[in-house]
């Protein structure tokens, strides 16, 4: 039996978790306040507010881990949004959380 590469390939376990974190673009940019719902070492799914818009790339900034995390939007659905991880950074000098 063939599987198609896509559902042979495992994806990361993602551990649940509910953490508040800052969409941070910029000094000048507002930031988005969302929740982390899951959470691995390459990515996470997070629940954004309804009507926000969300750029394909930006940092994802988590106070309780002390991190940024470089992240891009892999999809979409409703108020929830995935990301993979590119890099990590730590909390932005001009940042107050």
């Amino acid at each position: 039996m063939n599987i198609p590469a896509e559902q042979g390939r495992q994806r990361p376990h993602r551990q649940r978790v509910l953490k508040g974190a800052s969409i941070i673009q910029g000094i000048n940019d507002s930031e988005i306040k969302v929740t982390v719902r899951n959470m691995h070492e390459s990515g996470a799914e997070l629940r954004v507010p309804l009507g926000v818009q969300v750029p394909s790339a930006f940092l994802l900034y988590i106070p309780v881990d002390g991190v940024g995390y470089r992240s891009e939007v892999r999809w979409r659905n409703g108020d929830r949004i995935g990301v993979q991880f590119t890099g990590q950074e730590p909390k932005p000098d001009w940042h107050y959380g």
